[in-house]
């Protein structure tokens, strides 16, 4: 309570509502920060995996944040509108994150830059490619003897012809 009244006191002219505010960021109480809510889970199509080797990862990791500058100024070149955030790794690939969806000439960019690093073996990068979006259809209500003969079961050409 002593802090608000020395706040008062020291700006007279201030409203109550920012005097709270000036309260609450000098005692840290501040808000908590906004967090996004996905309506997906898991990863996203704004990420670039570069399959390589075990041993190209740990020489393209140690300069990450270099690698991230150069290939930003690569894709400003080319005038996309993509920007690299930052770069991953797991034990058998690298995800580089960007702020957009990748076209097809920033995934060539960004390969051409990967395999011409000096230090890293061009012949263990196998793949460059966006995250691939899995889908599943539950089909109910088709029986799996559909001719009534237990040894004619459901075939493709079955389901096929019920789905058109």
């Amino acid at each position: 309570m002593s802090d608000v009244i020395k706040i008062k006191e020291t700006f007279p002219s201030i409203k109550a509502k920012k005097i709270n505010q000036i309260n609450n960021i000098v005692n840290g109480f501040s808000k908590p920060k906004p967090c996004i809510q996905m309506t997906t889970k898991g990863p996203s199509r704004k990420q670039v995996i570069i399959s390589i080797g075990n041993d190209n990862i740990i020489k393209f990791m140690k300069n990450s944040s270099i690698h991230v500058t150069n290939l930003n100024r690569n894709l400003r070149n080319a005038k996309s509108e993509v920007l690299i955030d930052f770069i991953c790794s797991d034990p058998l690939e690298i995800t580089v994150v960007t702020n957009k969806v990748s076209l097809p000439l920033d995934l060539l960019i960004i390969k051409n830059y990967v395999k011409n690093l000096e230090n890293i073996d061009s012949s263990q990068i196998d793949t460059l490619h966006l995250l691939q979006s899995k889908s599943y259809l539950k089909i109910i209500g088709i029986p799996y003897y559909p001719h009534g003969n237990m040894q004619d079961h459901l075939s493709s050409q079955d389901v096929e012809l019920v789905i058109k």
